[in-house]
């Protein structure tokens, strides 16, 4: 059974934008909200050249890289075709209009290639 750790309220992460956590482990996590409220986290870190996620355009279920402008999936972090890549997806939980990630994924270290 995974333990959670709220992290802030669906209100606290503006609607079509993100909010950044800083995790202990290393790699700060983007948590995005969509026009209708889904909620979705990602490494902060866009495949292509690592531009920050959370500074983004979210449009629909994904999210435009600053940099370089790559469409990077909210559901499952990959690029979208032509591009290729993925960014390191977390379990977000919305409970009462609380947002809670997984504790478990927050503790593991990032991989080596990220």
């Amino acid at each position: 059974m995974s333990n959670w750790k709220t992290i802030c309220r669906v209100d606290d992460i503006p609607r079509l934008g993100a909010r950044k956590v800083t995790r202990q482990s290393g790699g700060d996590i983007a948590v995005f909200r969509t026009a209708d409220d889904k909620v979705f986290a990602l490494l902060d870190k866009c495949p292509h050249k690592g531009g920050p996620l959370s500074q983004g355009i979210v449009f629909g279920d994904s999210v435009a890289c600053p940099l370089h402008n790559w469409t990077i999936g909210l559901v499952d972090g990959c690029a979208a075709s032509p591009d290729v890549g993925c960014a390191q997806r977390f379990s977000v939980k919305v409970e009462d209009g609380a947002v809670a990630l997984d504790m478990a994924e927050l503790a593991q270290p990032l991989p080596a290639a990220a």
